[in-house]
């Protein structure tokens, strides 16, 4: 199965069985009888483990679900780290992991995702997201990994936006990695997830039981729905990639367009090292417009862009993201390009900036 492309991997992530069903199905049992190898739904559920063998997988280690990216990351957190630790995270990515980390009894250094990075002595854990979340930036992933290693630190990844198909950190020398796959791996916007794997069995028997001390479990009808979503992965990222990569040129010489930002694109300042560590390009773009009434005004133009501040589902979304909290411009926005003809989501996106360049 590991010789398999990535389409018939999502596509064949549940061992064929005869007079089984194609997919997984929901388990909702709480309490079973005991003997067997379920005892209860806090710590066990057959739905669960199905996705869970399917990313791990795709991700080359053993994964562990949970209802929430954020339940992933502070999980992990959790698990790692004691108190007096020290803890390196990105200044520019998602903002709730740093309000996260500044609310536990640890030592935070914050860096950029492009870098410098301090000395990695007496820390810990390097929290590492490449490419970032909103900017884009992307990071050496195996020479950061290296230099923690050295300094006896674990390195997580956060690989959201790149997904398990266009980018395995584990490969790439990290220890952990977490994903929210309420983004593209579910992919449809209607259901909340997260995993995190390892490679090391016995970090992953520590996240595991995390999970069941900590009681974040995710639902088994809402894991199924992500399973099925994931099916159809390899087919909407590539169209996701399709239409950011149509974009990224209408958009790149567009006047009401400042720092575009796509790490497939061979002109972005990220695509020397994105290209030598990730496998495929998704969907999430990112650049500015001179205001927050200019976003708003592109946004109410359009007829097939939707404000959202979620990303890899199948409608094209824009999310102007200085309104959360993040250090960034105004007029910043993330657009996560999603499923439709290419040609009409250019045409509209052309036709809602020409209305917005001031």
């Amino acid at each position: 199965m590991t010789d398999w492309g990535d389409g018939t991997r999502v596509v064949h992530s549940v061992p064929p069985a005869a007079g089984e069903p194609f997919g997984s199905s929901p388990v909702f049992a709480s309490t079973y009888h005991l003997g067997g190898e379920d005892t209860y739904g806090r710590p066990h559920n057959a739905t669960w483990r199905a996705l869970e063998a399917a990313l791990g997988s795709l991700d080359g280690g053993e994964a562990v679900l949970f209802p929430s990216g954020m339940a992933a990351i502070s999980t992990v957190l959790r698990v790692v780290l004691s108190a007096g630790d020290t803890v390196v995270v990105p200044s520019d990515g998602y903002y709730l992991t740093r309000t996260l980390v500044a609310e536990m009894p640890v030592e935070v250094v914050e860096a950029p995702t492009a870098g410098p990075y301090p000395s990695f002595e007496g820390v810990r854990l390097v929290l590492l997201e490449s490419p970032s979340n909103p900017g884009l930036d992307v990071c050496d992933i195996t020479a950061l990994a290296q230099a923690a290693h050295e300094a006896g630190a674990l390195v997580a990844v956060d690989n959201t936006t790149a997904t398990p198909l266009g980018q395995r950190p584990l490969e790439l020398g990290a220890d952990i990695v977490v994903s929210s796959d309420t983004k593209a791996v579910a992919g449809h916007s209607d259901v909340l997830m997260g995993h995190v794997s390892t490679a090391d069995p016995e970090l992953a028997a520590k996240v595991r039981a995390g999970r069941t001390v900590g009681g974040a479990i995710p639902g088994p009808f809402e894991a199924w729905m992500v399973h099925r979503g994931l099916g159809t992965l390899d087919l909407r990222l590539a169209r996701q990639a399709e239409n950011a990569a149509a974009l990224y040129e209408v958009l790149k010489g567009h006047p009401a367009v400042r720092n575009l930002r796509w790490p497939g694109s061979a002109e972005d300042p990220a695509h020397e090292v994105a290209g030598r560590q990730m496998r495929r390009f998704g969907g999430v773009l990112a650049f500015e417009l001179a205001s927050a009434e200019a976003v708003a005004g592109f946004v109410k133009r359009s007829a097939l862009v939707a404000e959202s501040t979620s990303f890899g589902g199948l409608h094209t979304t824009c999310d102007r993201r200085a309104q959360w909290g993040d250090p960034v411009p105004e007029g910043f926005v993330r657009v996560s390009a999603g499923c439709e003809d290419t040609a009409d989501l250019v045409a509209d996106v052309l036709a809602a900036l020409d209305h917005s360049a001031g």
